[in-house]
């Protein structure tokens, strides 16, 4: 990565993050980043000016170093970490001001899903239910285990589940809300190749009418599910384009 970094540099083709156009309509599900940063004090900026506009159905994959800001994007988004500057829209309606309807719309897996091992898996898609509000729990249960090929395991306790199993229920509680936004970090680390490829092809049916944000490192992910990539460096958004543009940037000087 740092060696793509560096040939960028050598050439100045890096364009500006692209403004948020005032005139234009919100499309459904569309967000808006608007001049973005944070920073626990104010010389300390960790992220810088992140603007960049998301469209439904679009695969985003966010790519850097470690320390390129990749987590502190997502802990923002997600409303772990409150902005120090700028504005998030969804559907053009400021995300902080919108409070718990903004939530309603987002599901989330983390790196590493921390699960009760003594629950079932029922029971704890139960229990994300709950949390998150669904009024028809046991349609959308059903309709979660199915898609990620785990309802013939719902009443095994989730200690017993292997690694890409307990991975593809992280996705089944993340969908239980039907959000517009689906926001995944590291979501392939730890998988054996199969695994890998089952999970990538989820991510790509998961796309339609909705964002996929992915934060990850392994090229292989961006090659197959990511459409559009973010390139953050140092809390900068360096370069937004499709994979295509990127390797069309850096043509000729990679070896």
């Amino acid at each position: 990565v740092e060696r793509i970094f560096e040939l960028l540099d050598e050439k100045e083709i890096l364009p500006d993050p692209p403004e948020a156009s005032e005139g234009a309509g919100p499309a459904e599900g569309r967000v808006e980043f608007r001049n973005v940063r944070f920073g626990y004090a104010p010389d300390q900026l960790l992220m810088q000016d992140i603007s960049f506009t998301a469209e439904p159905g679009q695969k985003i994959a966010i790519v850097g170093s470690t320390g390129a800001g990749k987590t502190t994007l997502i802990n923002i988004l997600i409303g772990i970490l409150p902005a120090s500057g700028g504005v998030i829209h969804l559907d053009g309606e400021n995300t902080v001001q919108m409070g718990g309807r903004y939530f309603d719309q987002i599901g989330y897996m983390p790196q590493y899903p921390q699960f009760y091992a003594n629950f079932t898996v029922q029971e704890f898609l139960d229990y994300m239910c709950q949390v998150k509000g669904v009024a028809n729990a046991k349609e959308s249960i059903d309709a979660a285990l199915v898609f990620v090929n785990l309802e013939e395991n719902r009443s095994k306790r989730i200690g017993a589940l292997s690694g890409g199993m307990r991975q593809r229920l992280g996705i089944a509680q993340a969908i239980l809300n039907d959000p517009k936004l689906l926001v995944l970090d590291e979501p392939t680390a730890g998988l054996d190749p199969g695994e890998r490829i089952r999970f990538r092809n989820l991510i790509s049916r998961l796309a339609k009418g909705r964002i996929i944000l992915l934060a990850t490192h392994i090229v292989s992910d961006v090659e197959y599910i990511a459409k559009e990539i973010l390139l953050l460096r140092r809390g900068t958004l360096v370069m937004q384009g499709t994979p295509r543009e990127l390797e069309q940037s850096i043509q000729g000087k990679v070896w």
